[in-house]
């Protein structure tokens, strides 16, 4: 298969196609990194709590090893550390495609959302279910970052605020989210690049991004490589001056810490 300069010159024809996928990828990111970090805050609260309603059974006092293990195990009981658990499991474990089905057939499958554009080429019907599917999906690995980055945070301030009377809620707010939140930065501004290139999937569903249209002009221009060349280097464009600037700032950061 010979790839032709002539062949590439045709593509860039099609530019406003490439121009409406380049947008909807940018907004398909933008959207899950958004919606994702709220989700994955909330998965590693939920992976930091600890709420265990069965804590008593650790106070019977019996003679019998084995009652004596059971009870232990429903006193560390944690149903929300178990759901949280079950769930990241499951989006590490489930191809992102798989996922992106599930979301856009089943359970979208019983939910009729309103048909319409926004930006005069966007379908609603089509993007709302990807940004979710990729929220989800990017939730369940944040979470993990998340956490490690509250856990991060020294012990020892916690227990100072503790004992100058400060409640939970009050230290997680005040003193440790501060400082994890400058721990987690460059991770969760990696995860953006992550998603830009992840979204090419959502093309299987109909969204119209840089792969969607790329399929099109295949399509129409009965040309298979070159459209993937122009594809690439699109891709390209978007995620290499971002890690740049992700790296930029990482070194700003790094280097506020020595001073």
């Amino acid at each position: 298969m010979v790839i032709s300069m002539e062949h590439l010159l045709s593509v860039l024809d099609y530019g406003k196609m490439l121009q409406q996928g380049l947008i909807v990828t940018v907004l398909l990111s933008l959207c899950t990194v958004f919606f994702g970090f709220f989700l994955a805050f909330a998965l590693a609260m939920m992976l930091l709590s600890d709420i265990r309603p069965f804590r008593s059974f650790g106070k019977i006092q019996t003679d019998n090893i084995e009652q004596m293990k059971r009870h232990e195990f429903f006193a560390r009981f944690n149903p929300v550390r178990m759901i949280a658990g079950a769930y990241v499991q499951f989006v590490r474990c489930t191809p992102m495609l798989v996922q992106i089905f599930l979301v856009y057939y089943v359970v979208f499958g019983f939910i009729t959302l309103p048909k319409f554009t926004f930006l005069g080429f966007i379908q609603f019907e089509r993007f709302f279910p990807a940004a979710v599917a990729l929220a989800l999906n990017s939730g369940g690995y944040m979470s993990d970052v998340i956490r490690g980055g509250i856990e991060g945070v020294d012990a020892g301030q916690t227990e100072a605020a503790r004992s100058l009377g400060m409640s939970k809620k009050q230290t997680m707010m005040t003193i440790v989210l501060p400082q994890a939140v400058k721990n987690i930065l460059p991770a969760v501004a990696n995860e953006f690049v992550t998603i830009i290139k992840e979204s090419s999937v959502c093309y299987t569903i109909g969204v119209q991004d840089i792969m969607f249209n790329i399929k099109s002009i295949q399509s129409a221009s009965f040309i298979i490589p070159e459209p993937l060349i122009v594809a690439t280097f699109l891709y390209f464009c978007l995620c290499f001056p971002t890690s740049k600037i992700i790296q930029y700032f990482e070194r700003r950061m790094r280097a506020s810490d020595k001073r």
